[in-house]
Parts: structure tokens; sequence; C-alpha cells
């Protein structure tokens, strides 16, 4: 049985298989002639957004938000038990999601494709700029449609990150050991020193194209490191878009949302939820300034039960998704054309990776 985001039975939320009308503007086979070439088919990126039924495309005042799941999940299933539920009950926040097929497991860059036609999808249907909030792998998507289609950026009022890898993850040797190993395809991306990694970070893509909030945890135990200068997470800000990079150990320190946080159960931390609601309601990214602290003396969320919580911590289960992928790789994929005239300027300033 598939339930809903309030507990249907008659509603599959991570559907691949979504009808939706044409846009309002053309925006296939480019936005803008700056664009990237899509490699994949209109109707497949189409049918990968969920749309809830009560989506109002922005009639009630509300941003449209739309929810990037990460590797071994679908949006459905990544978010309806915290930030979608948190957005559906706000008054600031309308929710939609994508469900790519294979679940986030396949080359990075095809799937960052499916996330820079939604942007532009739904910003054009609704007549208004989205907010983009991302988790995981999502994060690395987002910043690569950002920087290969330059058309999605005037389309995004902000991108709220959550357990960001931008940098990639040196326990992604834990799923690809070495080459020759077959693996899914985008968790061989997500190791640092990557070449999807190296070509995202490189010519400024380690800056922010959109008001950028990054919220991560020092104990994720899946992307490290996630502290201090060497975060992964960490954005910079040479463009001036505005850039807030929080470290939740830090900015709640020694208080409950502070504490100990996985990769998973950062998305009901109640700082995350903070920072997201500060952003969207104000402009700009995020800012400590303006949030109320008080927030940070509960573990989780205001809003959210403990049934919540559980599912939420249940998304550990992704590993059982990257395992079963079954277009599995040996080696990392081949970056797509348009970045072959791309000179790589990115120099890691980490360690060595874990070989």
């Amino acid at each position: 049985m598939v339930l809903g985001l309030h507990g249907h039975s008659h509603v599959d939320i991570n559907s691949i298989k979504n009808s939706h009308p044409d846009p309002t503007t053309s925006i296939y086979p480019q936005l803008s002639p700056d664009d990237a070439p899509y490699q994949v088919q209109e109707v497949d990126m189409r049918s990968a957004i969920f749309i809830p039924e009560e989506f109002q495309y922005g009639r009630d005042g509300k941003v449209p938000v739309i929810l990037v799941p990460g590797t071994g999940s679908f949006g459905g299933e990544a978010f309806r038990c915290n930030f979608a539920k948190l957005l559906k009950a706000s008054n600031f926040g309308d929710p939609l999601w994508l469900n790519i097929p294979g679940m986030m497991c396949d080359d990075a860059a095809k799937n960052a494709e499916y996330v820079a036609y939604a942007i532009n999808y739904i910003s054009t249907t609704c007549s208004k700029k989205v907010a983009v909030i991302a988790w995981s792998q999502g994060n690395l998507c987002v910043q690569w449609s950002l920087k290969y289609w330059p058309s999605t950026r005037g389309q995004v009022s902000n991108f709220i990150c959550l357990s960001a890898d931008f940098r990639g993850t040196t326990n992604a040797w834990l799923m690809a050991p070495a080459a020759g190993v077959p693996c899914a395809p985008a968790v061989r991306q997500q190791r640092r020193r990557s070449k999807f990694i190296t070509t995202l970070m490189s010519n400024g893509g380690d800056s922010a194209y959109v008001p950028t909030t990054s919220i991560y945890s020092r104990t994720d135990e899946v992307v490290q490191p996630q502290f201090g200068k060497w975060a992964s997470a960490l954005m910079y800000d040479e463009r001036q878009v505005g850039v807030t990079n929080c470290e939740v150990q830090v900015a709640a320190c020694k208080k409950p949302a502070g504490l100990y946080y996985t990769h998973f159960t950062l998305l009901y931390n109640p700082l995350a939820w903070a920072f997201t609601e500060d952003a969207i309601c104000n402009g700009g990214p995020g800012r400590l300034d303006r949030i109320d602290m008080k927030c940070c003396m509960r573990t989780k969320t205001h809003g959210l039960n403990r049934l919540d919580v559980l599912r939420t911590k249940e998304l550990i289960r992704c590993g059982k998704a990257i395992l079963n992928y079954p277009a599995k790789l040996k080696y990392e994929p081949e970056l797509p054309p348009y970045c072959a005239r791309e000179e790589k300027t990115y120099v890691p300033d980490y360690e060595a990776d874990i070989e």
C-alpha cells in the first residue's frame, strides 16, 4: 500500500508517471540560448514532477517550493513526514517534489536535468519565482542546474540546502570502494575529487548563483568532513547574491537542536526549519539574527510528531535502494559534452581522499 501525504492509500506520492499540461512558455529544448542541451526527453522530465492535488500554483500568495531528494529516494518518501508536511501547514510555502527515475542513483548530471526542467516548468506555469529545497545529492543537482542552465537563476528566489555534499564525501568509498567495482553511478560521482565534483566546483561553481542557505551537521555519518572551513556543504558568495552557512552544532551550541543529528535526522531539526521559514518569508538567505532561538530548545520541529520522526529516520533504507540499483557501473560516468570546453580551476582544500 502506498500512502499519500495525508495517509490516503490511493495517492502514489512516489509516482514517476505524472501527467501535466504543456508549459505556458516554451522551455524545451531550451528556455535560453545559454542553457545546456537536454539529453532527457521532455515527457520524462515533466512526468517526474509530482504536484499535489491541493497545489495552488501561486494563486494563494504562497511561494511554490520544489523539493529535491537525495540518493536512493523519491521526493515523496523523503519529504512527506518533514518538509512537505511543514510547508503544507505553513502560510508561506506550497510544496511539490521530484520523483526522478532511478531514485537519484543514476548519473547525477542526468538527474540535474530533471531539476532544471522542473524549475522552469513550475516558475513559468505559476508565473512567479520558486524556492528550491534539496537534501543530500539533490543539492549537487540543483547547483549543477543553476550552473549549466542559466535561465533557472532568475526563476529561483531561494535555494535551501540540507546535508549538502557539494565537495563530495570521503565516506563514498564505503559504497564505491575502487574503480572497477560496480556501484550506482551517482555514488561514485559523490567521491571527493570525482570528475563530477571537480567540474561542478570549478569556475565559480563553489559560489552561489541565487540566495542560498546551507544547513548541515558535523555528526553527519554520510557526508564528511562536515565541519568548519572543510565542510562539504560550505557555499561561498563571490557573486554577492547572499549566502548563509549553518553548522547546527555551532549555531545551536549545547542546545537540543545542536546535538547529534545525522544525514537523515537533520530533516526534522528545528533550526533547519527556522532558517527555511526565515529565508522564504524575508527573501535572501536565512539569517540567524532574525530567528527566535527558543526553537533550538526542541529536538524536532514544532508540527512534527513522533511518527514523523520515526519515518524520517527510516530513510536510512536509502542505502538498500543504492545497493539494489540494477544499472551499476564500474567507473564514473563520462561528463556531458557541454562540459568539454570548461577549464577546471577548482583546487580541493582538503587532505588526500581515503582510498
